[in-house]
């Protein structure tokens, strides 16, 4: 069984929020990064109850980085597009995810993410697709292989895409992949492109998820 994941959480109290969005971090990276972006998305949409909720990754070898140690949803074997991962540890975050995903109260939910977060708001939204009000990959991609597909629509399910387009690290052909298969399920992404940003988030695409947010 799945270690419990620890988290931070902004915003209304599980009993109160009216939407609650867990937001994942990226590799290397823990809850505290998105701190900021949090608590000014919430102040921002008062008096509505908006709360969210930033899980922490376990820490695992990461192949990729030389088998070094640090925080990751999951192992990555190389930087290939789709990523080569090790799915045991995909499904060793889905479970402890889905455990903290359950505890949540609000009838609206929103999973989202940032880089390796943004594949794993996608591979769980994707196949809890009656739970879930909508999906936000930020700067991530689409996790799949011949064994693990994209799974088809079996709900209108609102899919926001926000990436940069000179990020070196998950590039623009990365989301433009995941938009296509997206598609090809019987989805409809919403895919935004912000001009000169990096494997960051700017000002611009924060503005945007919160719209974004808002329309849900």
């Amino acid at each position: 069984m799945a270690e419990p994941l620890t988290f931070l959480e902004f915003g209304a109290s599980r009993e109160e929020a009216e939407m609650t969005v867990v937001l994942m971090h990226g590799l290397g990276d823990s809850g505290h990064g998105f701190a900021d972006v949090a608590q000014m998305i919430c102040q921002t949409a008062a008096p509505a109850k908006w709360r969210f909720v930033l899980p922490h990754a376990p820490n695992l070898p990461v192949t990729c980085n030389g088998g070094f140690v640090m925080p990751a949803w999951y192992d990555i074997l190389d930087m290939s597009h789709p990523r080569n991962v090790d799915w045991a540890t995909v499904d060793a975050s889905e479970q402890a995810l889905v455990k903290l995903i359950e505890e949540q109260a609000s009838e609206k939910l929103v999973l989202a993410g940032f880089s390796q977060g943004g594949a794993m708001a996608l591979h769980l939204g994707l196949r809890m697709q009656e739970r879930v009000s909508g999906i936000i990959s930020m700067s991530g991609y689409l996790l799949e292989s011949a064994e693990h597909p994209c799974p088809e629509k079996k709900a209108d399910v609102p899919i926001g895409i926000f990436h940069g387009d000179v990020d070196d690290v998950v590039p623009l052909l990365a989301a433009e992949q995941t938009e296509k298969t997206l598609k090809e399920q019987g989805f409809a992404p919403d895919k935004r492109v912000y001009p000169g940003v990096a494997h960051s988030l700017s000002m611009d695409e924060i503005r945007d998820v919160y719209a974004w947010l808002q329309a849900r």
